[in-house]
């Protein structure tokens, strides 16, 4: 879960920082999808949040979090299950950001959820503790082997929900 503290939107992006700016915020408010949200709150970036973010929605909850790693701006990124506890509908939003937070920096991603790593430069696939498979995307796919399966399985998954598939 993305941790967010009581606090205004601009204090939970900033982590309280006095040094970083209104427009370091904004920009990363934009790049993590967020602009229509914080201009749609009466008090905009002065908007409080209460403690553990619980007067917004679990996908703004993940998205401030990703705003917060923007305007950190850290060389090394760990994500774990990113977009597990969105809907379909609000993945697509999470993962543009993602994208955004993702490029040129190195990270590591945990999930389950294939989707969220499908344009990693490499993908190791983890079953039971032991790495089982490494690869790209297309390398798995083509392996036709565990990551595959899952893709499969999770593909058709998506598909009898209605969502778009990955």
């Amino acid at each position: 879960d993305a941790f967010l503290f009581r606090g205004t939107v601009g204090e939970n992006v900033s982590l309280g920082r006095a040094d970083t700016s209104e427009a370091l915020v904004r920009e990363a408010i934009e790049a993590a999808s967020l602009t229509e949200f914080v201009a749609g709150l009466s008090g905009g970036l002065s908007e409080e949040i209460r403690e553990r973010g619980n007067n917004v929605s679990v996908g703004q909850r993940q998205l401030l979090a990703f705003a917060r790693a923007l305007a950190y701006d850290p060389r090394i990124l760990i994500l774990d299950e990113a977009t597990s506890s969105v809907d379909t509908e609000t993945e697509s939003r999470v993962q543009h950001a993602l994208d955004r937070l993702l490029a040129d920096r190195t990270a590591i991603v945990i999930a389950h959820r294939l989707s969220t790593i499908e344009k990693a430069d490499r993908i190791v696939v983890m079953h039971h503790g032991r790495i089982h498979e490494i690869g790209t995307h297309r390398e798995l796919l083509e392996a036709d082997d565990l990551y595959a399966r899952l893709h499969a399985l999770q593909y058709v998954r998506r598909q009898n929900r209605g969502g778009s598939a990955a």
